[in-house]
Order: C-alpha cells, then sequence, then structure tokens
C-alpha cells in the first residue's frame, strides 16, 4: 500500500509519496480538478493508497472529503499539534511545503493509522451557515462604521448615508434569514438539537453565538480531549523562552481555529457579568497580575474546557464546576 503525507495550503498542496520502496513527491491545486489527478497519482496501476493530512480547518476539509469518497484511498486527518512535536523529536529543521510533507508521511508510517469520519451533511450544512453568518455580520459592521464616518460630514452625503443604511438593513435581513435556517436545521436534528441546548444553557451563550461555536465543534474528530480543543482553537498559552535571560510572557499560540476564538469572545466577556462563578475566576486571573485581555482569554479557554465536559457527559452548565468559589470563615 502507497503511503502519502500531504502538505496543505490555501491554493496548492504538496504530497510525498512512498512507492515500491521509492519517495516521490508533486504539487496539486487545492480545488475539485486538483484532488482528482492527486488520486490518480496516489493510486498509479491500481495501487491502493493510505493517505495523511493535517486538518487545517477549511483549506483541509474539502481535500479529506474527496479523499474519503474516493476508492482504494484510506485518509486520516492528524492533529497539527502532533505532528509538529514528531517534527521536533525527529530533529526536522527546515520548514518547507515539501519538508512538511514528508513530515506527515513519516508520521504515518510510524503511528497507528486512524481512519477519518467526516462530519455528517447536517453538520457541515451548519458549519456552511454559521460561517457565512460570521462573514455577513462583518460586513454589517463595516457598513455601521462607514455610517458613522459619513454622518459626521453633514447633509452633503445625505444620499450616501441613506444608500449605506439601504445596505444595513438589507444586511440584517438576510442574517435573520439564514439564521432562521440554522434554528431549523439544529431543531430537526437530534444530534445537532442537544449540544445546542447545552450550550445555551451557559450564561452568555445566546443563539448567534452557539451556532457559530456549535458549527466548527461538531466537525472536529470525536476522540480528541479538551486540551486538544483549546490547541485545536488557538488558545492554547505558548512559553518563549530562551536561556536565564529571555523570559517573556507566555502567549496564545493563536495556531488553530479563529472562528471558534471569535465565537468564545463575547460571551466570555457577558459570563463574566452575568455568571458568579466566571466572575470570580475572572478577578482571580487580575489579581493574580494578568491584564484584562489576558483574563478574558483565561475565560474563554476555561469555557472550552467546560464545553468538552458539558458535551462529553451531556449535562448542562454548572458554574461551581467551572470555578468553586470559596468564601472565608
Amino acid at each position: 500500500m502507497n503511503e502519502v503525507g500531504i502538505d496543505v495550503s490555501a491554493r496548492s498542496f504538496v504530497a510525498e509519496v512512498k512507492r515500491q520502496g521509492r519517495i516521490e513527491q508533486g504539487t496539486f491545486a487545492n480545488q475539485p480538478g486538483g484532488h482528482r489527478k492527486f488520486i490518480a497519482w496516489a493510486t498509479r496501476r491500481g495501487q491502493p493508497a493510505r493517505v495523511c493530512l493535517e486538518s487545517t480547518g477549511v483549506y483541509s476539509l474539502g481535500l479529506a472529503l474527496a479523499l474519503h469518497r474516493a476508492r482504494r484511498v484510506e485518509v486520516m486527518v492528524a492533529n497539527p499539534k502532533a505532528v509538529r512535536h514528531f517534527a521536533e523529536a525527529s530533529q526536522v529543521r527546515a520548514k518547507t511545503d515539501g519538508v512538511d510533507a514528508g513530515v506527515v508521511r513519516r508520521y504515518l508510517a510510524a503511528m497507528a493509522f486512524v481512519a477519518w469520519q467526516p462530519p455528517s451533511e447536517e453538520v457541515l450544512q451548519l458549519q456552511g451557515l454559521s460561517r457565512r453568518i460570521g462573514q455577513l455580520k462583518k460586513e454589517q459592521t463595516r457598513e455601521k462604521n462607514r455610517l458613522h464616518a459619513v454622518e459626521h460630514q453633514g447633509p452633503a452625503l445625505k444620499l450616501v448615508a441613506h444608500d449605506i443604511g439601504v445596505q444595513i438593513r438589507h444586511l440584517e435581513r438576510r442574517i435573520e434569514q439564514l439564521s432562521r435556517h440554522a434554528r431549523r436545521l439544529i431543531e430537526g436534528d437530534a444530534a445537532l438539537r442537544k449540544p445546542f441546548e447545552l450550550i445555551t444553557s451557559i450564561p452568555g451563550f445566546a443563539h448567534t453565538a452557539t451556532v457559530q461555536v456549535l458549527g466548527e465543534l461538531a466537525t472536529l474528530p470525536a476522540e480528541l480531549n479538551a486540551p486538544q480543543w483549546v490547541a485545536h482553537s488557538g488558545l492554547d498559552p505558548r512559553p518563549f523562552e530562551s536561556g536565564t535571560s529571555v523570559q517573556r510572557p507566555r502567549r496564545i499560540s493563536k495556531c488553530g481555529n479563529a472562528r471558534i476564538r471569535a465565537g468564545l469572545y463575547m460571551p466570555a466577556l457577558v459570563a463574566i457579568r452575568r455568571d458568579p462563578n466566571v466572575k470570580a475566576f475572572y478577578e482571580k486571573q487580575l489579581a493574580r497580575g494578568q491584564a484584562p485581555l489576558q483574563a478574558i482569554t483565561a475565560v474563554m479557554r476555561k469555557l472550552l474546557h467546560a464545553l468538552w465536559g458539558m458535551l462529553r457527559n451531556q449535562q448542562p452548565w454548572d458554574g461551581n464546576k467551572f470555578y468553586a468559589i470559596t468564601t472565608k470563615a
């Protein structure tokens, strides 16, 4: 069986195959035509292929789905952090697309193969709806900022202000329409309905934020644990140290799904105001010397841990499990 490692980027991907003891590399377009060419290349002469690629969100999902549907192809989607640690342990210092593809292929050969199971059609639909709603909300914010600037220039730009207002109302209608579609989709699917109810039990998680977060979390492999969720979202703290002289404060890696981070931010702010346990945890971080933004990030990270536990155990929000408030005697 041919072993293939893939390094995926937005427009293309590099693949390395070990075929009858020989190493070959190829570059393919990251679009349906390129996917078909790669499958033919990987399974040349009717040979089956095992393919491994990293989970890189939107760039890898389409390719992984095409590989899952292909005959004579088995696909494994690896955690990027695990592959990076494997590269470090292998003392790989160079970083190019070709080198990365080789690292993924050797990772595939060294680790136990775990076949990837794609998300359901309903989950993929929800993810698509939530991402589109997010795009429209960003555009709505831009238009509101433009309207604010135009209104300060007086009546000379009254017509421009009116046109921007029309666009804002149009965006609001489209967002509301897509939100209704997302809600109907969730209500009609038991696998989405229960997680939605659990997430909305958390103070701060309204419908829109829950759709955004659930649309991303529901696509993650079931075997991931809470720290892996944190790493996937890029909320894992990364130390920056060198010898004894460089000891910079830790910062989150941001090497992951930015949509999960964005979806957690506003709920974290609301939960800090509304939930006494979340507020106590936030104030504890401030007392330890963290800046407000660092403390908010810590709340987001802990909320993600809480979400993992709630969905895994099918239990609603319990503030005391998030952070127990101790009272002095």
